[in-house]
């Protein structure tokens, strides 16, 4: 028996998607873990390579602000290199090589990776980003000689005790020209407060040497303050912001007529900015390009983290979890009822287990099958059983009679006279039948029975059959009668299906009343022949109609040979059409009669 099992239900479905789980989370959990670690290594390579960029171009700025020239700078360049371990490369704007750690004929980087110019610079320094863009270690002549840096010293020093006094905590700190300038500790102190008892002017006063630098910073701004319409006063701004740079910008807002434009003073900034630049040129090196590329002698690796290595066994330990449970309890589901029929398999044939279905799938299908396999050998043993009492019956009964009357005869009882000669002799052809009908049924299960097949005429066939039963179909009162529709030929064995047609006539004139008809009929279906076989007897109940193929059946449950032949004509029936590659049929109503179809493959006539 077939049955359609669910698509979410089968076997294979099922072991699909939890392989299908499986891979999913394995392939979810390895690009989760490579996407975090790539991405957490490359940000840290970033920051990592960002910040020696910035540490190579600052230092080399900052050479740049306190050398005239780049001689000298092979040094410096060759320790930044061993020490980051990249190339480093400066060249002047035409590309000409300054300084390079690689072997000479090294061919440059496409592009430069920053311009080294301490004018014009917004690199991140000791001081903070600067707003002018001038690097804050280009003093020129703003460099204090030690008198001067002495006693701006001596005053840096009174004014951190004076803060001190008022409940604030300063540090000394030095610029690159050699002024102190004061710190606050706390946080929310900026250096712009000076108390009132602390400020006396004295630290934020131009020293000679600034004044001297100051003095031609604004010369060098007059021509750019009086193109944008601005004029220069005779007053002094002392500026707060005492830097180098704060001091020049400072200086000359300070000597503006208006001081309070602020359109004049951004543009005083500008022209401060630009005058200076033009004052400090003469003391930093020339422009260079920056040229950085992977080292010679190390390559960058990627070292993965103690965190992610705890991350990828600790995803990998929970994809191993997770596919162990997921196969463990497939894997149970699918064993338990295999358990189950192996268990009920091992038991003595003779108590016929069977096992429960509780699954609709492969499994429990093939449950059904053995519980049905089951069935059909216990009717098999039954039938078994039946049959070997059947036919110690069929062969004890004949021979009851002839061992009877020889041992009478024997004893002079009874004279041999013909008519018990003959009674003895109908008893032999009895028990002979008996025989020949299990001979034939064991060569059909053997596979051994022999066909002799030709064409032969269905009609002709038909004849033969009900001239055979004409004496007994006339002794019963019963009419029997053929028809054909045409002239079907088959392809047969012509005295096996004369016994095949003639256990089923048998059988309709023992089951037909008096006065009642056997039709034989013939007719085309198809490439097929269809033999009928019809009576008008009792007809067989619909319970009964599944068993009338098998072995020693009868209709009536007595084994007596006066209602019943042997029950084993219908089962010699349909061995013998399946041997012709047939199908034989029963169909019946109780009280109506009964129809054998028999269907077999036809013949092309013979020319």
């Amino acid at each position: 028996m077939t049955r359609r099992i669910p698509l979410r239900k089968r076997l294979l479905v099922r072991l699909l998607i939890a392989t299908v789980l499986i891979a999913v989370c394995s392939v979810a959990a390895t690009a989760w873990l490579a996407v975090e670690t790539t991405t957490r290594a490359l940000r840290e390579e970033q920051g990592q390579v960002l910040a020696e960029d910035m540490d190579v171009l600052a230092r080399l700025s900052g050479y740049a602000a306190t050398h005239s020239a780049w001689e000298g700078v092979e040094d410096t360049v060759r320790a930044l290199s061993e020490r980051t371990g990249r190339r480093i490369a400066l060249t002047t704007p035409d590309r000409t090589i300054i300084a390079d750690s690689a072997p000479s004929g090294t061919s440059l980087p496409p592009r430069a990776a920053a311009t080294v110019d301490p004018l014009r610079t917004d690199t991140y320094t000791e001081r903070g980003a600067q707003r002018s863009g001038t690097d804050p270690r280009v003093v020129g002549p703003y460099l204090l000689p030690p008198d001067e840096r002495e006693k701006l010293d001596r005053l840096a020093r009174v004014r951190q005790q004076c803060y001190a006094r008022s409940g604030y905590r300063a540090t000394v700190v030095q610029t690159p020209s050699g002024r102190p300038v004061l710190d606050f500790v706390e946080d929310d102190v900026t250096t712009a407060y000076v108390p009132d008892e602390c400020a006396d002017g004295k630290l934020n006063t131009p020293t000679p040497t600034e004044e001297k630098a100051l003095a031609e910073l604004t010369d060098r701004s007059r021509g750019c303050l009086q193109a944008q319409g601005l004029k220069l006063g005779s007053g002094l701004f002392v500026a707060v912001d005492t830097t180098e740079q704060g001091l020049s910008a400072r200086y000359l807002m300070g000597k503006l007529a208006n001081p309070r434009d602020t359109d004049a003073l951004r543009e005083a900034e500008r022209c401060a900015a630009d005058a200076r630049r033009a004052q400090l040129d003469p003391y930093v090196a020339p422009v260079a390009e920056l040229f950085l590329g992977v080292g010679d002698t190390s390559a960058v690796r990627f070292d993965m983290s103690p965190a992610n290595k705890a991350k990828i066994v600790g995803a990998a330990g929970l994809v191993l979890a997770v596919t162990v449970a997921l196969t463990a309890v497939v894997a149970t589901r699918l064993v338990r009822p295999l358990r189950a029929l192996t268990e009920a398999a091992q038991q003595p044939p003779e108590l016929h287990v069977r096992v429960p279905v509780t699954t609709r799938d492969e499994a429990g299908i093939l449950a059904a099958a053995f519980n049905e396999l089951t069935d059909r050998r216990e009717r098999l043993e039954a039938q078994r059983k039946a049959m070997v009492s059947d036919i110690a019956h069929e062969l004890r009964s004949p021979l009851t009679n002839i061992r009877g009357w020889l041992e009478v005869t024997r004893d002079g009882v009874v004279e041999p006279d013909p008519a018990l000669l003959a009674s003895l002799h109908e008893e032999a052809l009895v028990l002979q039948r008996v025989i020949d009908d299990l001979q034939d049924l064991a060569a059909a299960d053997a596979g051994t029975l022999r066909l002799h097949r030709e064409p032969v005429r269905a009609d002709e066939l038909l004849d033969q059959v009900a001239a055979a039963h004409r004496v007994a179909a006339d002794t019963a009162g019963v009419t029997l009668r053929t028809t054909a529709d045409g002239t079907p030929w088959l392809d047969a064995d012509p005295v096996r299906m004369r016994q095949a047609l003639g256990n089923l006539v048998s059988n309709a004139l023992r089951h037909t009343p008096a006065d009642g008809t056997v039709t034989l009929t013939a007719r085309h279906d198809g490439d097929d022949v269809v033999l009928d076989v019809t009576d008008t007897g009792t007809g067989i109940d619909p319970a009964d109609l599944p068993y009338v193929f098998d072995r020693f059946w009868r209709a009536e449950k007595s084994r007596s040979r006066r209602t019943g032949g042997s029950g084993l004509g219908l089962p010699i029936v349909r061995h013998l059409v399946a041997a012709h590659e047939g199908t034989v049929e029963a169909a019946s109503e109780p009280g109506a009669g009964s129809v054998f179809t028999l269907r077999l493959p036809a013949a092309e006539p013979p020319d």
